[in-house]
Order: C-alpha cells, then sequence, then structure tokens
C-alpha cells in the first residue's frame, strides 16, 4: 500500500512547494523506492491549456498530453519520472466530474454537497495516482496556501486522508515563510505560528515545517518554532536561499528531510545514492565558460512562462561546462523597428505560443539569427515563424504567413491535411508524445543518434506540404517527420551553422542529469561560433 506526503504552503505562494516536493521526492528515489506525485489545483479552470501564461506560467504538457501546472515540469526534472495528465488535478475537472454524474442521476436524487461528494471525488484522484503508479510514496502538493476559500475542500480532504488510510501512511509538510526584517535585522517566526495556526484549525497537524528563508534559520529559531508550533526541533527543516534550484535536494539531505520522513512513516529504504546528484551541483559551481543567448517572446515579462526552454538550455549548458545567460526579449520590442536588443548574442531562441501578438518580431529574430549567422533554434511557433521568414525573404513568396493569424495570400503554416478549421480557443490540438523519423545527414542526427525519437507536443498548426518544393529550393532541408511521412516535424537551414526548428517542444523532456540533445547540440554550435 502507498504511502502519502501532503504539502501545503502558508503566508505567501511562491515559496516553492513544487521544488520542497521534487527535491524530496528525488531524495526518495534516490533510496531504492517508487515515487509518484500529484498537483492539486484550486482554480476552476479544467486545466491551464487556455490560461495566460503571464498569469500562471507555462503550460506543461505529459508524454500522454496533459496540458498540466509548471510543478510537473520541476517534478518530472528532479525525479526524473514521466507523469501522467492524472497527476494534476483542479477544482474545474472535480466539479465537472460530480456535475455530470449529477445530471445522469446517479446520487439517486440525493442532495450533492461538498462534504463527502467533492472531499470523497478529491480523494478518489489522489487513490488513482496510487493505484496506477504503484508507488511506495505518493507526493501530493496542494496549490495555494492555507486559509484560501477555494482551497478548503482539498484541505478537508487531505485531513481525511490520514483517517483512510491510517496515521503510518500519511504526513503533512508545511512549507512557510520566515520573512527577513531589515529595519530589525532580523528574521521572524511569528507569520509562521499563524499559518500553522490556521492549518490546526481545520484539523491538520503538520508533521515537518519546512521554512523559506533568505537568510540563515539558526539553532534557536528552530526551536522557538517547534516550541510554538508543538513540533519535533529536527522536523523544522531549513530552506535557505541557494544558487540553484538543484543544489536543494542536497541541502534537505544534510537536515536529514527525507530519514525524517522515513522515520514517521515507517519505511525501510537503501542509504541514498546521490552520488550523480553531487556531481551535477559540482558542475554548476565549477561553470568555466559563458554564452548569451536570447529568447524572443511575447510573454517574457513572466520568465516563468518559459521555465522548461530555460531549465532546458541550463541542463545543455551543465553539461559543456557553461555558464547560459539568458536575455529575455520582449518580441513586440523588435515591431517597433530596431534589432538592437539582437545586438551581441552568441545564439537566438523563439520558443512556442499562441496568437498573433509579436510574431512579426519573432519572424524579425529568425532573419536576424538567419542573415548574421547566429545559431537559431525555433520551437513550434518558433519554427512556424522562421519558415514564414524564409517563405517571404528567400523563397520570395510575398505574403505568406500562418492561417493562424488571418487569411494570407500564401498559407504556408496552416491546419494538417484532413484537420477541421477550428476558431477560438480550445478545439483539437495535437497533445502529447508523437514518433518521428529522424532523417539522416542532418544536424538532428548528430544530436540525436537515432532514427526514431517521441516527442511531446502543443500545437494546432502544421507545415504546409504544397509550399515544401519551394522551401528546399529556398535551402530548407527536411530533418524529421512523422513515420508516414505527411508531417514535417524538424527543419534545418543549409549553409548556416546551426538553424533548427522543431513543431515539437522538446524542453519538456529534459532532464538535469540527462539534457536534452537538441539543447546540447545547440550550445555546442554557440561554443564553436564565439
Amino acid at each position: 500500500m502507498s504511502k502519502f506526503i501532503f504539502v501545503t504552503g502558508g503566508v505567501v505562494s511562491s515559496l516553492g512547494k513544487g521544488i520542497t516536493v521534487a527535491s524530496l521526492g528525488m531524495l526518495l528515489k534516490s533510496r531504492g523506492l517508487k515515487v509518484s506525485v500529484l498537483k492539486l489545483d484550486p482554480y476552476l479552470n479544467m486545466d491551464p491549456g487556455t490560461m495566460s501564461p503571464l498569469q500562471h506560467g507555462e503550460v506543461f504538457v505529459t508524454e500522454d498530453g496533459g496540458q498540466c501546472d509548471l510543478d510537473l515540469g520541476h517534478y518530472e526534472r528532479f525525479i526524473d519520472t514521466n507523469l501522467t495528465k492524472k497527476c494534476n488535478v483542479s477544482t474545474g475537472q472535480i466539479y465537472w466530474s460530480i456535475l455530470s454524474q449529477e445530471r445522469k442521476g446517479q446520487f439517486n436524487g440525493g442532495t450533492v454537497q461538498v462534504i463527502p461528494h467533492v472531499t470523497n471525488a478529491i480523494k478518489t484522484r489522489i487513490l488513482s495516482v496510487a493505484e496506477d503508479s504503484g508507488a511506495d510514496v505518493i507526493l501530493v502538493e496542494i496549490g495555494g496556501t492555507v486559509g484560501d476559500i477555494e482551497g478548503l475542500p482539498f484541505f478537508e480532504a487531505i485531513r481525511q486522508m490520514r483517517i483512510d488510510v491510517g496515521a503510518d501512511s500519511c504526513l503533512y509538510i508545511h512549507v512557510t515563510l520566515i520573512p527577513y526584517i531589515a529595519a530589525a535585522q532580523e528574521l521572524k517566526t511569528k507569520p509562521t505560528q499563524h499559518s500553522v495556526k490556521e492549518l490546526r484549525s481545520i484539523g491538520i497537524r503538520p508533521d515537518v515545517i519546512v521554512c523559506r528563508s533568505e537568510q540563515e534559520v539558526t539553532e534557536d529559531l528552530r526551536a522557538k518554532i517547534a516550541l510554538f508550533c508543538d513540533i519535533d526541533e529536527e522536523a523544522v527543516i531549513p530552506n535557505t536561499d541557494v544558487g540553484s534550484i538543484y543544489e536543494v535536494p542536497l541541502c534537505f539531505a544534510e537536515s536529514r528531510l527525507d530519514e525524517i520522513v522515513l522515520e514517521k512513516l515507517k519505511l525501510k529504504a537503501a542509504p541514498a545514492n546521490l552520488g550523480e546528484w553531487n556531481d551535477l551541483v559540482a558542475s554548476i559551481k565549477g561553470l568555466s565558460r559563458s554564452v548569451k543567448v536570447g529568447i524572443v517572446g511575447k510573454y517574457v515579462s513572466l520568465p516563468d512562462s518559459y521555465l522548461s526552454v530555460a531549465e532546458s538550455l541550463r541542463h545543455a549548458g551543465f553539461a559543456k561546462g557553461t555558464h547560459v545567460e539568458l536575455r529575455w526579449i520582449e518580441a513586440e520590442d523588435l515591431e517597433k523597428g530596431s534589432d538592437q536588443c539582437l545586438e551581441g548574442l552568441d545564439g537566438i531562441l523563439v520558443p512556442g505560443g499562441f496568437g498573433s501578438r509579436g510574431v512579426e518580431g519573432k519572424i524579425m529574430a529568425a532573419r536576424y539569427a538567419r542573415e548574421n549567422k547566429i545559431p537559431f533554434f525555433g520551437i513550434s511557433l518558433g519554427m512556424q515563424c522562421a519558415v514564414i521568414e524564409l517563405a517571404r525573404n528567400v523563397a520570395k513568396l510575398q505574403g505568406a504567413g500562418s492561417v493562424e493569424f488571418g487569411d494570407c495570400e500564401h498559407p504556408v503554416i496552416s491546419f494538417r491535411p484532413g484537420h477541421p478549421e477550428v476558431t477560438g480557443l480550445g478545439g483539437s490540438m495535437r497533445l502529447g508524445a508523437y514518433p518521428c523519423l529522424v532523417q539522416e545527414g542532418t544536424l538532428s542526427m548528430e544530436a540525436y543518434q537515432e532514427a526514431q525519437i517521441q516527442e511531446r507536443h502543443r500545437h494546432r498548426y502544421e507545415l504546409n506540404r504544397e509550399y515544401l518544393d519551394s522551401l528546399i529550393d529556398a535551402g530548407v532541408r527536411v530533418a524529421g517527420v512523422s513515420p508516414d511521412g505527411q508531417l514535417i516535424e524538424i527543419i534545418e537551414l543549409k549553409d548556416h551553422p546551426w538553424f533548427v526548428g522543431t513543431l515539437f517542444q522538446p524542453e519538456f523532456k529534459s532532464r538535469p542529469t540527462n539534457p536534452h540533445p537538441l539543447f546540447v547540440h545547440f550550445i555546442e554550435a554557440i561554443l564553436k561560433s564565439c
């Protein structure tokens, strides 16, 4: 039977619950345990698929096509496990399920209520992940903070879980803030005390408190928190700011977090094998070179909108002993007529996205990279923008564009063959992992070193094969296709140091200890060009 660890947050959001969950999961996996993770999000949306990245960060895509919270990306990167769409549950999904049953008369005329129907539905989703994964430990993160009205059904559900599965199979971790007050020059524990009080008022007593802080949490402060929050002093775990998020698991190991969890859950496990992770952190601290990569997007005011892209670039840099300095460039700034913001870059990456805003700026970035022989990586919409630029300026197809942005004379980007036209949000997209055949004699084959790959997609539009001959004449090389040969997955540009575009989004499969081959090849090309 699986053991359950529930991770809640207090005081403020963005404390790093996701990193806490991912780090603990990595430590438990390093001890030979099978781990799975679930994120409970209190918002009413069905999933983040139609939410603006400026509000919620990137939409992470799982192998089976789930559009999920960005924290699932942290889980996969740290634990090195592919999760499923079942691993992200929203209030919207819960209520949709219950109301669908109610409309079918499946409650036999009974009154449908938050308790027990909503809480039972939440517990069922948690237990379903445990059953499907067969994991020894299920880590469950509850989004938001304790006291949020929309989160109350989730807190009640996890309170009941201790009764359902037994005290030895259920553990609560509360992540809270220890703010540093500059005027007083000291850390304050009162917000943590109030947060724990709020949590206990709804029937949950934390077994472990993780203290986020800018300054060192001293032994005296830990003792004070333990006393006022009625918890073992050793279970007050400091989580002070570090140079890289990949140092957090080692900090937790030093504080014995994984050992404390195993003791409280009465789990036996092998000693932690952290050799690979120690090597990773040592390599991060020993980076000897530096390159500048510009990320040209429409959501750059919130870098979390491109979190997996940024982390994938860093992973590739770690593998090559190189610090990748990211320059966030607003695509609309390029549309104002100046490309000065692109000067001095060693590489340019245009990531995915939806909608017409900023597209012309992304097209300008692709042209700048092509004309100045700067290594270029176009992902999803970034690849489409590169194709449009080549069609307009090299193939001389004036008026080339994408049907996504309205009528155009030459729709070089269009719906896939046989696909019904879709307008507005939602509709049918290619989501999740699809196979791709990598062509011999290409940069992509040099990177992958294998003929067939599986990559994750999140898009609706494809390269229009009617224009393929014109694009090939303009210097485009088809580097990857679907197994039936109908869909173009990867394009490259001849006579250029490194110019690659992918319709899929490879960043979702990169890991810090196993960086994605295309990102590694991109950084290698940049280093050669410098």
